[in-house]
């Protein structure tokens, strides 16, 4: 297995992928990004100084290939003087092949839906909503793969987004231990349970805690992690937290604003790819740009990574709980070959109403697969007509839309509201969600990294100024599939 080293950001190959005509002439990359609760996420980590991307990308897509255990630090922008491509800088490396150039590229169109039929479909939700139009929304974030995307739907259930984002985090954190020499020894053998019974080291930021009737299955305190892995959050976290006062550290995650503007991503010297094709980037010497506090995170597992683990392990390393177990199985599945998710992603490459009852059939059979983590994962595959409720909805609905619901009406009430947005209820439901939070926190994509976990309920109920405006359909005409 490729084990991680320190990135080295002097060497890097830019490979350009053109937006192409028709639905991408308004793109904009921060609002592709910064339109759910996924970018947030590690190992994504949004610069809003930069307006770039960075994250971990595998080489190859296929989980039987070698370059599939192998990641490279992309970092993705749309420049202001090419605004009709986006530039991909991969880090750590001379030279692509043209298969590794074209996996890449394929990740970052899957994150930011730039395909024929999202265009079209972005086209078609902007006619019969002008909000949305005038707001640039329309792409709703997802991860480069639908394994990512099917673990992370699980995070989201059953507790608060803090914990959230700290699993997530504490599974790349995981990959990078996996990965890296240095940290082995910290890496207990989940056939020892001596060594599991002496994890028990505890830690707010890494478990935040969620009401127990929420983990029925589990103790609420029954979650830790190692000291080395601890240690190694507390220092990412300390770093990252630049609005600490008296604390003056590099912007994490940017490549620097001053080299940013002074170079444009240095395309002075740096020749451009085409697709395909690979240059090599050798900036200044003379510029000490500082690594990056991704160096100190991993990818997100890969099914082969997650399917060897132990579940006790897996559970208290990371904090998953009974999540745990359910992760194994799919990528279990997925390493076995019973769960076939090329097969999945293809049968929804032409999302329409017809197909979605026979696809969400089979995501149920798939353990840990309920209602909301279905009808999440067949969104970020392109179905928008369905919602995936729960106590947010309910909340979101009592606010904005003065219904108190239940979890038993929800659907009905939600139907009854977004309806006449067939089949885009979820793109309009999502844009009004969207935007009240904006208005109660900012900005999302200017928030700190520090302060994403910020976003919970007991924060919304707080009383914000002004009111959240209901969506205005600017079209009677409902759109097929």
């Amino acid at each position: 297995m490729q084990h991680r080293q320190e990135i080295d950001r002097h060497r890097s190959v830019v490979v350009e992928l053109p937006l192409g005509d028709g639905g991408c002439a308004t793109f904009d990359l921060e609002k592709a990004v910064c339109s759910h609760g996924l970018f947030m996420m590690a190992p994504n980590r949004w610069d809003s100084l930069s307006k770039t991307l960075e994250r971990p990308l595998r080489l190859s897509e296929n989980i039987n290939d070698d370059d599939h255990e192998q990641s490279v630090l992309v970092q993705i922008t749309q420049p202001s003087d090419t605004p009709h491509s986006l530039l991909l800088r991969v880090f750590g490396t001379d030279s692509l092949s043209t298969i590794q150039q074209r996996s890449l590229l394929g990740q970052v169109r899957r994150m930011v839906r730039l395909s024929v039929e999202e265009n079209k479909r972005v086209k078609q939700f902007q006619e019969i909503c002008g909000e949305a139009k005038e707001r640039g929304f329309g792409r709703v974030f997802r991860s480069p793969t639908l394994f990512e995307d099917m673990v992370k739907c699980m995070l989201l259930c059953n507790c608060q987004w803090s914990r959230t984002l700290s699993m997530a985090e504490a599974l790349c954190e995981l990959q990078l231990e996996w990965n890296c020499p240095s940290s082995a020894a910290s890496f207990p053998d989940p056939d020892n349970q001596n060594q599991l019974k002496g994890v028990t080291s505890k830690s707010e930021h890494f478990t935040p805690q969620t009401p127990a009737g929420k983990e029925s299955r589990k103790r609420a305190g029954a979650y830790g992690c190692s000291r080395n892995l601890l240690e190694r959050l507390t220092k990412v976290e300390e770093i990252v937290d630049i609005g600490k006062p008296g604390v003056t550290v590099t912007p994490a995650f940017s490549v620097g604003e001053e080299v940013l503007q002074k170079s444009n991503l240095c395309r002075d010297t740096t020749e451009v790819c085409e697709v395909g094709t690979s240059a090599p980037f050798n900036p200044d010497p003379s510029e000490d740009r500082k690594l990056s506090s991704f160096n100190q995170l991993g990818n997100f597992p890969s099914p082969k990574e997650l399917a060897s683990l132990d579940e006790s392990f897996l559970a208290k390393r990371c904090g998953l709980g009974y999540r745990a177990g359910r992760i194994i199985k799919l990528a279990m599945g997925i390493v076995e070959g019973s769960i076939q998710l090329k097969e999945l992603e293809e049968a929804c490459s032409n999302p329409s109403l017809s197909n979605y009852d026979k696809m969400a059939e089979q995501l149920r059979e798939i353990d840990g697969f309920g209602p909301f983590t279905c009808a999440n994962v067949l969104m970020c595959l392109g179905y928008y007509h369905v919602i995936p409720t729960d106590s947010e909805t309910i909340r979101h609905l009592k606010q904005v839309h003065a219904r108190t619901s239940t979890i038993q009406n929800v659907q009905r009430d939600v139907e009854n509201i977004y309806g006449k947005y067939a089949p885009f209820q979820f793109l309009a439901y999502w844009l009004e969600v969207w935007h009240f939070y904006e208005e109660r926190f900012g900005k999302l994509s200017e928030m700190p990294h520090s302060e994403y976990k910020l976003i919970t309920a007991a924060n919304m109920r707080q009383k914000r100024k002004g009111k959240c405006k209901k969506l205005k359909i600017t079209s009677t005409e409902k759109l097929g599939v």
